[in-house]
C-alpha cells in the first residue's frame, strides 16, 4: 500500500513572482525584435477570443506565435537571469521553510518548461512541473499545465514516486487554480501586485 505524503504546493505567475512569466518575456523580445510587433493584429484577436473560450489552445498558441525555437535560444537566457529579480521577497525562505518542515515542495505552474526550470532552479523545489511545448515549435503545446491539468499533473508525478499526496497548503493568485486549491487543507491567496496574502 502507497504511504501518503504531506505536499505544498505553489503556483508561479503572481504568486512567488510579478509580472507574469509569459508577458514579460513577450515585452522583453519587443525590446530586441521587430519580429513580435508583427504579429500585434493577431494578439489582438487572439485576446477577444480568450474571452470566449478563456481555457483555449487556439489563442494561447498564437498570441505567442513569435516564438520560435531561435527565439527561445536568443533571448531566453538573459531573460531569466533578469525576471529572477521579480520574485517576491518572500519566496525563497518560504519554500525552503516548507521543505525545513518535512514537506515536499511543488512548483506547478501554466507557464512553458523553457522558461520555468531554470528561473526557479535555485529554489530548490522536489518538483517543477509547467507546460510542455513542443520543443522544435515551442509556442505550441504538448501539455497545458492549467486548472485541472495542474491535479492531474501532481497526481501522475505523485505515482510515479510511489506515494498519495495530501495538500496541507497550496498557494495561488488566480480563481484559474481553484482546482488546485479546493484539495489543498489550506488555501493562501496572493495580492499578484503586491506579493501579500489577501
Amino acid at each position: 500500500m502507497q504511504k501518503q505524503v504531506d505536499v505544498v504546493v505553489f503556483d508561479f505567475d503572481g504568486t512567488l513572482s510579478w509580472p507574469d512569466t509569459n508577458v514579460a518575456f513577450a515585452k522583453y523580445c519587443m525590446k530586441r525584435s521587430i519580429v513580435p510587433w508583427l504579429y500585434l493584429p493577431l494578439v489582438g484577436i487572439c485576446a477577444i477570443v480568450r474571452k470566449i473560450n478563456p481555457g483555449g489552445f487556439w489563442w494561447r498558441e498564437n498570441m505567442r506565435r513569435f516564438v520560435t525555437a531561435r527565439v527561445v535560444k536568443k533571448y531566453a537566457h538573459d531573460f531569466i537571469k533578469q525576471h529572477k529579480r521579480n520574485r517576491f521577497g518572500w519566496a525563497a525562505e518560504r519554500v525552503a521553510a516548507e521543505r525545513a518542515a518535512g514537506n515536499k515542495v511543488l512548483l506547478i505552474t501554466a507557464s512553458p518548461d523553457y522558461l520555468i526550470p531554470p528561473l526557479v532552479r535555485d529554489m530548490k523545489f522536489d518538483a517543477v512541473i509547467c507546460s510542455k511545448m513542443v520543443q522544435n515549435a515551442p509556442r505550441k503545446y504538448k501539455f497545458l499545465c492549467f486548472g485541472m491539468n495542474k491535479v492531474y499533473a501532481m497526481d501522475e508525478w505523485a505515482r510515479e514516486n510511489k506515494f498519495i499526496p495530501h495538500v496541507v497548503r497550496s498557494y495561488s493568485d488566480s480563481i484559474t487554480d481553484m482546482p488546485m486549491m479546493e484539495i489543498a487543507d489550506q488555501q493562501i491567496w496572493i495580492n499578484p501586485k503586491t506579493g501579500m496574502p489577501k
